[in-house]
């Protein structure tokens, strides 16, 4: 047989990740978050400002209504502080939830004329915003110099916090990205999904507002363990709340393994309907 033959075969069984062949496409995938980054930031009058602005605006919003009129608690810490410390996870994991929920049906045209695995789509946006988030952590080091506050020790555990983020935002993301194919709705509905998401999680009250009893069952929502981890890392608001975010965790590692499956087992009729 011709050396320069390429047979393509049918897969004999499914799976969940195929890491030779995503190693194969890597350079498809750089270039896939290259572009996205361009395609946002290079014919805007801002460009990377943006990054800063949302989650920035956002924590002014936040401080006047809850802060300073609802007069919600914030552990202690100035409450600009507070909100910007849950915002930066919370704008990265929607940012992402938005973007890669959409990969598919606004890259339809390269779904249907070239073979690559499809997976890439999602990744592209998952590491594509690490860059805006990047920019938030910089922000955030800006914020407590301004408010002359020391960082807590357990900063230490960011990197972990970071991957614990990156698990929770793709596991949903697959699911929505596989399901957006099929069913367009769900393009119209993420503005609902992500508000009532983040209204679900502790982003603009203290995790002490709900009864202790219920905090287990609360620790259900992967995001509560990303948001209180994340304030616990950089203000020290409280020791690191390794039981919630276990619990946290482990659901967010269940939500991968679906969406990794739902994501493989409808991956070969995205071409047919995108």
């Amino acid at each position: 047989m011709d050396s320069g033959t390429i047979i393509i075969e049918k897969k004999s069984k499914l799976k969940l990740i195929d890491w030779k062949e995503l190693s194969a496409y890597r350079d498809l995938l750089y270039f896939l978050i290259v572009r996205g980054i361009r395609a946002k930031y290079a014919q805007s009058v801002l460009g990377v400002s943006w990054a800063v602005i949302q989650p920035l605006f956002t924590m002014l919003v936040f401080t006047v209504v809850f802060g300073n009129l609802a007069k919600i608690s914030s552990d202690g810490v100035p409450y600009a502080l507070f909100s910007f410390a849950a915002l930066m996870p919370w704008t990265y994991f929607s940012g992402v939830l938005n973007e890669a929920s959409n990969s598919l049906t606004a890259n339809a045209n390269m779904l249907s004329k070239v073979y690559f695995p499809r997976m890439v789509l999602p990744l592209a946006a998952l590491f594509g915003k690490l860059l805006d988030f990047s920019i938030t952590l910089l922000v955030m080091g800006v914020l407590l110099a301004m408010f002359n506050y020391m960082p807590s020790y357990q900063l230490v555990y960011l990197p972990l916090l970071l991957l614990y983020l990156l698990m929770t935002a793709l596991g949903p993301s697959l699911i929505l990205a596989a399901w957006s194919v099929q069913y367009r709705d769900i393009k119209y509905a993420m503005t609902f999904i992500v508000q009532l998401l983040m209204y679900a999680a502790p982003v603009v009250y203290p995790l002490s507002y709900i009864p202790e009893k219920y905090q287990m069952w609360y620790a259900l929502n992967p995001l509560v363990g990303v948001v209180e981890g994340f304030r616990a890392a950089i203000l020290g608001t409280s020791a690191m709340p390794w039981t919630i975010i276990g619990i946290g965790f482990s659901m967010s590692f269940a939500l991968l393994l679906v969406g990794l499956f739902t994501f493989s087992r409808l991956e070969r009729t995205f071409a047919d309907v995108a």
